[in-house]
C-alpha cells in the first residue's frame, strides 16, 4: 500500500531558489508543513531563526527558542520550527526586541525588512477571493489563508460592491479588524511578488484583460518612469501615492 500524503522532508538542491540556505555541503532541509503559505511562496521558520537571523547554530536550538515562546507570528505564538512564514507575515522577536515583515526584495526573493513603531501593529493583505456563505453573508478569502466575514450589508455602498479581488486590506493585528481598504486600479502601487521583476515597485499605469482569460496584464512604471509588464497574480497593492508600509530600497 503506498503512503498517504506528501514527503516531511526536502532535499537542498531542489530547494526554492531564493532560500537563505548553501545547496552544497548537507542533503536536506526542512521543508515549510501545510499552512497559509505555499513551499514556493513562504520561509519556514526554522531557517529564519538559524539561517537568516542566526539566533541558533542548530535545529535543535531553534526549536527550543520556540519552545519558550520566544516567537510570533501576525501577533500569535508559533512553537512549530516548519511552520509557514510568507508574504507581508509580521516576525516578533520580543527577546531581542526586533520585529520584522517579509517582502520580496529585488534579486534576493523572500526576505526580512526590519519595522518599528506602529508597523508591527498591521498587517497587509490581498483579497483572493469572495464567497458568499449560509445567511448571504460574505466572506473575503485573503493571500494569507485567513478569512474575515463580513454582513452583506457592510459590502455594498450606493448600490456597488466595495470590496473586489486583488483589493488591498489592513488588518489589526491579532484580530483581523480591517483598518483600511483600496480598490486595486490604476494609480495604485504594487509590488512583483513573482517572475523576473520580482520585489520591484510600481504604479499601475494599465490594466488589461486578456480575451478568454482571467488572467490580467499589468503594466507598471517605476519612480524613474520606467514601464514594464507582469500579470495580476504576481502583484500585490501596497497604497497610493505613498505605500502603506515601509520598504527597502533596491540594491
Amino acid at each position: 500500500m503506498g503512503k498517504i500524503g506528501g514527503s516531511k522532508s526536502l532535499k537542498r538542491m531542489p530547494a526554492p531558489d531564493d532560500w537563505p540556505i548553501s545547496k552544497k555541503g548537507f542533503k536536506w532541509v526542512v521543508k515549510s508543513k501545510a499552512g497559509p503559505h505555499s513551499l514556493e511562496q513562504s520561509l519556514p521558520l526554522l531557517i529564519i531563526l538559524r539561517d537568516v537571523l542566526h539566533l541558533a547554530k542548530t535545529r535543535k536550538e531553534a526549536q527550543l527558542i520556540l519552545f519558550e515562546k520566544n516567537v510570533k507570528i501576525d501577533g500569535k505564538v508559533k512553537t512549530d520550527d516548519d511552520y509557514p512564514v510568507g508574504l507581508m507575515d509580521v516576525i516578533e522577536i520580543p527577546g531581542i526586541n526586533e520585529t520584522y515583515r517579509l517582502l520580496p526584495i529585488h534579486n534576493r526573493g523572500l526576505s526580512l525588512h526590519a519595522i518599528t513603531g506602529d508597523e508591527k501593529e498591521f498587517k497587509l493583505c490581498k483579497i483572493m477571493n469572495k464567497t458568499t456563505v449560509n445567511g448571504g453573508d460574505l466572506q473575503l478569502n485573503l493571500h494569507d489563508g485567513r478569512n474575515i466575514l463580513m454582513k452583506t450589508t457592510d459590502t455594498i455602498h450606493n448600490g456597488e460592491k466595495i470590496y473586489a479581488t486583488l483589493d488591498l486590506l489592513k488588518v489589526k493585528l491579532p484580530t483581523s479588524e480591517i483598518l483600511g481598504h483600496l480598490k486595486f486600479d490604476e494609480g495604485v502601487l504594487v509590488l512583483v511578488t513573482a517572475g523576473k521583476n520580482t520585489g520591484r515597485l510600481g504604479k499601475v499605469v494599465k490594466i488589461t484583460k486578456e480575451s478568454g482569460s482571467t488572467q490580467r496584464t499589468i503594466t507598471l512604471e517605476d519612480d524613474e518612469a520606467n514601464k514594464f509588464e507582469t500579470i495580476s497574480d504576481y502583484v500585490f497593492p501596497v497604497g497610493k501615492g505613498e505605500p502603506w508600509i515601509s520598504i527597502p530600497k533596491d540594491d
